[in-house]
Formats: structure tokens, sequence, C-alpha cells
């Protein structure tokens, strides 16, 4: 068995950054933590030195949009989990608003069977509620699907899920994580009546209104609306992208471990403001639409006092052409995984979050809030999913450097001071700073259930 030591770096690990070491095997795992001046228990076959570097657990993104199958002209599951692998993303979990959207069965073990074969991280999907298919539920393997997605809003096809009675029975039809997209659609429609008839002269409405149409009150709504039938039914939610300081106070300071409602950021939202519009445009137009500043700083206050849980990307390509329009025609998304963990590396130079806080929110919550066996932390006997990063390393993102399929990113030429060195996933190394090694393919995630 080929053992290898990652030697001195700094072990972002579960509150605490420390000086040492860590072996991994070729099997795939982490073998020994080598801190406080503990001996190595044996000789390695290969050192990788690691001085003047972080290592820190591999992210788990709990929010992708892989858009396999169907999609596949702007993304596919090859080229997003590779963009994913050199931003130190080791696992992820695919949405199903596919084409076929992952809604029964059968299409849920054909998208299993895509990820088997295409996917260069590890890697788990969603099932997807409809209005009518919550009897499946109880056919979904609780060890292999991740949690069932829930859009109470912004849907695409039959997957908006807007009776009560079918609420009511997604939420009372699973113990699995429902993950909820939550926005009013009545209210939204209300809005988007008003501003077309304000704009009625222009091709398009701005799209710096499509917060407004999007709005704070669209949310909130929903979110607790969600989040009253969480607690009538019992039902494990877990609220996606929030986006509204108001929204912050349906959630309860704490770790997540026992929460039954527990809430998402994306990098977006922590990222850019309304005033972002001016100069990135539609780049940056997502569901829910990125709100006042107001509103970002309290989701980056929410990460601090552990009232929002988890940190992902709501990764969703387009091509930069579906990106022409304002509000109402440009598509809304945006492809973030790559630069995930950087960007966030670079919040906590400015002092906004600490690098402990980025790997508790990125990693460790992640595995903890889905009960991922054996990932999410630096551990003897966990899999060696693990990401070497090292600071003061100025670089400027430009086209070439973008791996997603789409080919633009809402960051380009922004200036990092962090560098993704190495991504190590089972053991195996992925990304070695500057290639991606594309004959790799991650395995399933596990759940404890």
């Amino acid at each position: 068995m080929k053992r290898t030591l990652i030697h001195n770096a700094l072990i972002v690990n579960e509150g605490t950054t420390t000086q040492g070491s860590v072996v991994i095997t070729d099997q795939g795992t982490i073998s020994e933590i080598l801190i406080h001046g503990k001996p190595l228990s044996a000789p390695c076959d290969e050192t990788i030195d690691a001085t003047g570097c972080y290592l820190l657990p591999g992210v788990i993104d709990d929010h992708v949009h892989f858009r396999d199958p169907g999609l596949t002209y702007k993304a596919d599951i090859l080229s997003e989990s590779r963009a994913a692998a050199a931003g130190g993303v080791t696992s992820i979990m695919d949405m199903p608003n596919t084409v076929p959207q992952t809604t029964t069965l059968e299409a849920l073990e054909q998208k299993f069977s895509l990820l088997d074969k295409q996917c260069m991280v590890n890697h788990s999907c969603y099932y997807g509620a409809t209005n009518d298919n919550s009897t499946d539920f109880t056919s979904l393997d609780k060890t292999r699907v991740c949690g069932v997605k829930l859009f109470m809003g912004s849907s695409t096809g039959n997957m908006l899920v807007d009776r009560l009675d079918s609420l009511r029975n997604v939420f009372g039809g699973t113990d699995l994580p429902i993950a909820a997209h939550c926005e009013n659609t009545a209210i939204i429609r209300k809005n988007i009546e008003k501003y077309q008839a304000q704009y009625a002269d222009e091709e398009d409405v701005p799209v710096s209104k499509h917060p407004n149409i999007r709005s704070s009150a669209a949310c909130y709504a929903s979110s607790r609306l969600a989040v009253q039938l969480a607690r009538e039914t019992g039902a494990r939610l877990h609220l996606l992208h929030l986006s509204t300081a108001r929204e912050t106070g349906l959630l309860e300071a704490g770790p997540v471990e026992g929460k039954q409602i527990t809430g998402e950021a994306c990098v977006a939202h922590l990222l850019f403001c309304q005033t972002d519009y001016r100069t990135l445009g539609a780049l940056i137009k997502c569901n829910p639409a990125i709100k006042s500043k107001t509103d970002r700083e309290a989701l980056r206050k929410a990460i601090n006092q552990d009232v929002i849980d988890v940190i992902a990307t709501d990764h969703a390509p387009h091509l930069i052409t579906e990106k022409k329009g304002g509000a109402l025609k440009a598509m809304s998304g945006m492809p973030m995984v790559q630069f995930s963990l950087v960007s966030m590396l670079q919040l906590a130079s400015k002092g906004i979050f600490t690098l402990e806080k980025v790997v508790e929110k990125m990693c460790h919550a992640p595995a903890r809030l889905f009960a991922i066996h054996g990932r999410g932390f630096i551990r003897e006997g966990y899999r060696a999913d693990l990401v070497l990063v090292r600071p003061e390393s100025p670089w400027t993102l430009d086209k070439s450097l973008i791996l997603s399929k789409c080919g633009w990113s809402p960051l380009e030429g922004h200036t990092f001071d962090w560098h993704v060195e190495r991504t190590i996933i089972n053991g195996h190394t992925v990304y070695d700073g500057h290639q991606v090694d594309e004959s790799y393919r991650g395995e399933a995630l596990k759940f404890e259930r």
C-alpha cells in the first residue's frame, strides 16, 4: 500500500489551525495525522512539501446544476466536475431540473449511472418533488439519495409544487432533507405585471429591477410557509440560497447537528449586491435575485453567528448568449463552482470570515447536515478528500482558466490572493495546480441514515 506524506502544512480542521502533516494511502484514506510532534509510524513512499500552504478538507457543494442529461450544450457532468476539482470541490450534490427531470425512479437511476460514469468528484443527486410523486419517496434509497428537492416557486416545467395539499404530502412523505427553493409565484407574477407596464416601450425590463420582481417579500412569504409546514409535520427542511435579511429571522443559531430547519447561503449572494448590476448586468442574474447590501451583510452575519449553516454555489451554467437581455429575458444562473473556495478565502483575508468558519460552512457542515459517511473532516480513517491552498499567491482570472463548458464567469478580471495548489479525492491527486486528471472518477456519496 503506497503511503504519501503531505508535509508541513497548516491544517485547518474542526475549528483550529495547526502546523502538521498528514499521511494518505492509495486506498483512499487518511491513515495518520501528525501534529504536536507525533512521529511517523512507518516510512512514506512520496512526500508532498506543503510548506506555506493550508490543508483543508475538500469542499462539499450541496447545490449544483451540472445540466446532464438533456442540457449538455451548456454544461455536462464531465466538464463541470472538472471545474469543481480545479476549485478544491471534492463532492457535489446535483439538482433534478434536467431533461428529463429527475422526478421518476427510472430517471433517478439514469442520473446515478451518468454520475458514476462521468463525474470526476464524489457525487449524489436529489430526487425532484412534483405535485403528484410523493408516493415515490418511500422507494428512495436513503443511503444514496442526498435529499428531496422542492421548488416552491421559480421552477422549470412541472416541478413547481404550488398546491397546499401537495406540499403537505411532500413535507409529510419523507424524513430525507427537503431542500427547498422558496419564492412566492403569485407575488412574482404581480411584480412582473407592474414592471412590464412601467417599461412597456422597452424590449425588456432592466435587469436592475430583477430584485424588485423577485422581491424580498416573495422570498420571505415562501420561506415562512416552508418553515410552517416543516414544524407542522416534523419534516427536515433545508432552505436553499437564502437572499434576504428577513429570512434569516426564520432560523435559529447553533450547531447544525440536531437542527430540524437549516439554511444555505450561496457564494454569489455573499459576494455581490444590488449595485453590482450596474457593471455586471445579467451576468449576476440568478433566482432568487441578488439583493441589497443590507441583505448581503445580514447573510454574512448569519454565517458568523451559525444561523446559516452551509455555503454552496447553486452552480448554474448558461451560454453567454443566454445571458443577453434584462430582468425577464436573460436566463438566471451563473457558473461558480471553480472559484467558490478562493472567493470565500478572499473574504476571509478581508476579515469577513475566519478560515475556520469557511471550512466549517463549506466542508464540515454539509457532511453533518446530510450525514455523509466518512467525509468532510481531516480525521484518521476518513476518505482522503483534501485541498492544498496557498495564500499570498496573486493571480487574475481570465477566460483561459475557466473550465466550465460555458466559458465565462462573472468574476473575470478579479485578482485572487489564494491559489488552489492541489485537489486530492479519495487519495488521488485529481488537480495538481495546473491540470486536471480527466481519467479519474469520484465515488458515490453514502449517507448514514
